[in-house]
C-alpha cells in the first residue's frame, strides 16, 4: 500500500502505477486503514474495467497562470478609485515581470517549480544590475518582495486546483527595517528645524509682497503653507499617523476629542485614536479652522487635492539637515511614537491603535525589560492582587499613560 501524508497535512494521499500511468489520489481521510481500503478499491475498480485512468489537467507555466489567473485577479479585487489599492496593482505588476522575465522560472510549469529553480532566481536577482539605481545590485528587501509575490501566486495555484502541491518560499534574512526611533532631543532637534524653515518662509513671503512684482507688476505671490512639515511630523509622532493617512486627514477625521481613520491599507486601518496631547489638540483645532467645507487639513496643487509624500520631500531634508541629525525617512515618525506607546502599552492596545493588520507586525515594539515588571509587580502587591488605575498612576508606567490619554 503507498498511502503517505503530505508535509504539513493530516489528510492521507495514495500513490501508485496502473498500465504505466501514475495514479495519485487524496483520500481526505485521517485514518490510515480508511484510506489504504480507499486506495485497495480503487485498484479493484480499474482491474474490473470499472473507471479508467482520470486524465491529467494541463499545468499552466508561471507566466501563464499569473498573466492569465492571478493578475486579472489582483485588478478585480483591488481595481479601486483608491490610489492605495491602484499602487498595489502596480506593485504586483512589477514584480510579476521580475519573476516571469528570468526564463527558467517563467517557462517552467508550476509542478515543477522547486527549491532549485527558486535558488537560481534568487542568484539572478542578486547579481542583476539595475540601472535607475545606477548599476547597483537590488536591496534583500527588493528580492523578497518578488519571492512573497511568488508565495502568493504558487499558493493561490493550489487553491484553485492549478497544481496538487507547491514548495515552500523563504524569504532572505537580513532585510533593513524601519527601526530607528528617535529619542526625545532628536525629536525636539527636528521639530525645531521644521519650525525655523516655517518661520523662513513666512520671512521669504512677507519680502515678496514688498518687492518689484507685487508692488509695481501687481503679481501678488502664492501664501505658503509654511509650517506643514512641523505640523505633519507633530501629527505622527504623538498620534502614530502613516504619513499617506496624515495627508488625507479632514476636518471630519477629528472630533470627539480622538482622530478617526475610516479607511487604509488594510481593515485593521480603520481604528480610533483618543490619544490628544496638547501640542497636537492645537495643531488640529488651527487647521480646523482653516479648512474648506470638506476640505483637506493639509490642501495642495497636486492631482488629488491634500499633500503627497513628494510634497515634502525636499523640506524634510532641509529640516533633518539642519537639525544635525543622520537622515531618517518620514516614516521614523511613526514608528518613534509606537515605539514609545509600546513602554507602557498592553500589545493588543498598541496592535489596535497603530492599525496593524498582523499582531507579529506590533511584537516589534514590544520590549519587556526588568524595570517595567517590577513597577507592574510593585503595582500589584499595593492592591492586594488588583491593578488599579489608582495604583498604576504610582508607577512609572501608569504615570506616562494617564498624563498622555485625554478623553
Amino acid at each position: 500500500m503507498a498511502v503517505y501524508k503530505q508535509k504539513g497535512s493530516r489528510k492521507g494521499w495514495y500513490k501508485f502505477n496502473w498500465n504505466g500511468e501514475q495514479v495519485r489520489q487524496s483520500t481526505k481521510q485521517t485514518n490510515k486503514r480508511v484510506a489504504e481500503q480507499m486506495e485497495a478499491a480503487h485498484r479493484t475498480a480499474l482491474a474490473k474495467g470499472e473507471v479508467g485512468i482520470r486524465e491529467k489537467k494541463s499545468v499552466p507555466t508561471l507566466s501563464q497562470f499569473a498573466e492569465e489567473d492571478f493578475l486579472p485577479f489582483v485588478r478585480r479585487t483591488k481595481d479601486a478609485p483608491d490610489k492605495e489599492k491602484n499602487n498595489t496593482i502596480t506593485f504586483y505588476e512589477t514584480c510579476v515581470e521580475h519573476l516571469t522575465g528570468f526564463g527558467p522560472l517563467g517557462s517552467a510549469r508550476l509542478d515543477q517549480i522547486g527549491h532549485d529553480a527558486i535558488q537560481q532566481f534568487i542568484d539572478y536577482r542578486k547579481c542583476q544590475k539595475l540601472e535607475h539605481r545606477n548599476n547597483k545590485t537590488p536591496e534583500v528587501s527588493t528580492v523578497n518582495r518578488d519571492l512573497a509575490t511568488l508565495r502568493r501566486i504558487l499558493h493561490c495555484a493550489q487553491e484553485w486546483g492549478k497544481v496538487a502541491a507547491v514548495p515552500k518560499v523563504k524569504l532572505l534574512p537580513g532585510e533593513n527595517r524601519r527601526e530607528r526611533a528617535l529619542s526625545d532631543s532628536e525629536e525636539a532637534a527636528y521639530l525645531r528645524a521644521a519650525t525655523e524653515l516655517g518661520q523662513a518662509l513666512e520671512r521669504e513671503y512677507e519680502a515678496a509682497l514688498r518687492g518689484i512684482r507685487a508692488v509695481v507688476r501687481g503679481e501678488q505671490p502664492q501664501k505658503p503653507d509654511a509650517f506643514r512639515l512641523r505640523d505633519v511630523g507633530t501629527i505622527m509622532l504623538d498620534a502614530g499617523l502613516r504619513p499617506e493617512e496624515c495627508h488625507r486627514l479632514k476636518p471630519e477625521n477629528v472630533r470627539d476629542g480622538a482622530i478617526w481613520i475610516f479607511k487604509g491599507k488594510t481593515g485593521s486601518a480603520r481604528r480610533r485614536i483618543p490619544i490628544m496631547t496638547d501640542r497636537l489638540r492645537a495643531i488640529l483645532d488651527m487647521r480646523f479652522a482653516q479648512a474648506e467645507p470638506g476640505g483637506w487639513l493639509f490642501p495642495a496643487a497636486t492631482k488629488s487635492g491634500h499633500i503627497e509624500p513628494s510634497t515634502l520631500k525636499k523640506q524634510h531634508g532641509k529640516a533633518v539637515k539642519a537639525s544635525g541629525l543622520a537622515y531618517f525617512e518620514p516614516y521614523v515618525l511613526r514608528h518613534t511614537c509606537l515605539t514609545n506607546w509600546a513602554k507602557w502599552m498592553d500589545p493588543y492596545t498598541l496592535h489596535r491603535l497603530a492599525g496593524h493588520a498582523d499582531m507579529k507586525t506590533t511584537m516589534r515594539y514590544v520590549h519587556t525589560s526588568d524595570e517595567h515588571i517590577d513597577a507592574m509587580v510593585k503595582a500589584h502587591k499595593e492592591e492586594n492582587g488588583h491593578i488599579s488605575w489608582h495604583s498604576a498612576e504610582k508607577s512609572p508606567l501608569g504615570a506616562v499613560a494617564k498624563s498622555q490619554i485625554i478623553n
